[in-house]
């Protein structure tokens, strides 16, 4: 096998491992879920109360980010205590679920 053949192997195996690892969320149970998530971060120019800074937007987010960020939130890594808590109340799916839906529409 050549090297080329052999290169394009290795980037086919790797484009399979990445498709296994997304998600598998449910989209619209996931539209359910983010009912919560839309009191701060569906609002145009809201802002936390202190520090003052501007909440992101997470529709059309990545999927693997938002699915990180959620579960780094569940573990504490990531330190806001209204996300922590939030995160904690959800299951794996859950943040899976939501993950697909908000990654699935436009970012305003």
């Amino acid at each position: 096998m050549t090297r080329l053949q052999s290169f394009g192997v290795a980037a086919a195996a790797l484009m399979l491992l990445a498709n296994a690892a997304h998600a598998t969320g449910d989209k619209a149970n996931g539209r359910t879920l983010v009912y919560t998530c839309n009191g701060c971060h569906g609002i145009p120019g809201t802002y936390n109360a202190y520090p003052q800074y501007p909440v992101p937007k997470i529709a059309g987010q990545n999927e693997q980010y938002i699915i990180s960020a959620l579960h780094e939130y569940k573990s504490g890594d990531r330190t806001h205590p209204t996300m922590m808590a939030q995160a904690q109340s959800l299951s794996d799916q859950e943040i899976e679920d939501i993950a697909a839906y908000l990654s699935s529409i436009a970012a305003k």
